[in-house]
């Protein structure tokens, strides 16, 4: 595949996810603001793009398409037909498709592309922001190693990657790009209970904060399962373990489970 060094990425859709790509590839120095294009609906938003990063911007996706080398479709699951039909015959076999998209299925990209146009799905998250992401990829049945290589240097600047068999996408979807929300409710609601012996709501959130990064890192380095980690803290007779009891009692595990469990059936549903 022939493909310039540094390549013109477009980024279709320009939400949150796809500001955060933006933001990402110029803060790491992947790219220069001159070889990113950034296309959406709202000419307001695109003003505001345009301000914050200095890239190229458009309301014409086909044009967007046309100049990139890589096109990172950042739009809603429910606008795949109507965007991809609209500017389809702009891509070819030399261009890269990605999608961060929930649901959407390689095979069902595939069906919208010119014959032989590589497909790259991806899921990353809202972590990456601060590079402290994690993005899941895979390969279409027209893709190559190369070309999953190229993609995956992209989502390295906001994070941690990893690479699955499609299958386990929508699980990915619920437990990593869903799952930062379902953390930011357990630091609030885990400061909300210091504030309730009487921490400063500040002071406590800060430490809910800390603490979930410590714990999180303790897991990540030392390799060990949670469950050890969690009984090197609970002493007997000690406080831990009734705080423990509070929570089985009020049946966090079980909700957490069917949570990403629930998320998960969202993301399949969305693709259908």
């Amino acid at each position: 595949m022939e493909q310039a060094t540094n390549p013109t990425i477009a980024i279709i859709g320009s939400g949150k996810m796809g500001e955060i790509i933006t933001y990402r590839l110029l803060e790491t120095k992947f790219t220069t603001a001159s070889n990113i294009i950034t296309t959406d609906h709202d000419e307001n938003r695109l003003k505001l793009i345009e301000d914050k990063f200095g890239v190229q911007t458009s309301t014409d996706n086909t044009i967007a398409v046309e100049k990139a080398d890589i096109v990172i479709l950042c739009i809603k699951p429910q606008n795949t037909s109507s965007v991809l039909s609209a500017c389809s015959e702009a891509f070819h076999p030399d261009k890269i498709c990605v999608s961060i998209m929930a649901g959407v299925t390689t095979e069902i990209l595939e069906r919208y592309l010119p014959d032989n146009t590589p497909v790259i799905r991806t899921m990353p998250n809202t972590c990456g922001r601060i590079g402290k992401g994690m993005t899941v990829l895979t390969k279409g049945s027209k893709a190559t190693d190369e070309h999953l290589a190229k993609i995956t240097a992209i989502f390295n600047s906001l994070g941690e990657t990893e690479f699955l068999d499609e299958k386990h996408f929508d699980a990915v979807t619920a437990l990593s790009a869903s799952g930062p929300a379902f953390v930011y409710l357990f630091i609030e609601a885990i400061a909300d209970g210091g504030l309730k012996c009487g921490l400063p709501r500040d002071v406590a959130i800060r430490m809910a904060a800390q603490l979930c990064q410590g714990a999180a890192a303790m897991v990540s380095e030392t390799g060990q399962h949670p469950a050890l980690l969690k009984d090197e803290v609970t002493t007997p007779a000690g406080c831990t373990i009734d705080g423990l009891l509070e929570m089985e009692a009020g049946g966090i595990r079980v909700t957490l489970i069917k949570a990403v469990a629930e998320a998960a059936r969202r993301a399949k549903e969305l693709g259908q």
